[in-house]
């Protein structure tokens, strides 16, 4: 059972998903992030022809929501016209790890399927940078 949060965010993600620029893959993606003071910023997938210029939709919904300085994300919500859920793709699992390593992850289809993760359930040997601050 999805709490009205999280249904609320699938929604958001179903409404993004319209707005996907897909003139390639003709395979849209919706996402929808929910930050700590409550906003809610929307991405949808955006192709380019030189295909490792595209954006996931859930880069585009962080983006926006740092872009407009929010720093705390609580929940990411993927929805595509799927099966089975789809899980971010590993560049996006990167950047969830870096900018919302805490936030809960619902993976649905347009049919309602959803399934919850974590990004640490997603990614567990994510790559973190280590520092030696003083060490000689």
């Amino acid at each position: 059972m999805l709490s009205p949060i999280e249904e609320e965010l699938i929604q958001a993600a179903k409404q993004a998903r319209t707005c996907a620029y897909v003139p390639y893959s003709n395979f849209p993606v919706g996402s929808a992030v929910r930050t700590g003071s409550g906003a809610i910023f929307h991405g949808c997938n955006i192709e380019n022809g030189s295909y490792g210029l595209t954006m996931c939709a859930e880069r585009v919904a962080l983006c926006s929501a740092l872009a407009s300085g929010e720093r705390a994300i609580t929940h990411v919500a993927l929805v595509a016209d799927v099966i089975e859920m789809i899980s971010p793709c590993g560049a996006c699992r990167q950047v969830l790890w870096e900018l919302a390593p805490g936030a809960q992850l619902l993976m649905a289809t347009v049919d309602g399927a959803v399934q919850r993760a974590t990004i640490r359930d997603l990614l567990p040997f994510a790559f973190k940078l280590h520092r030696r601050d003083n060490d000689q």
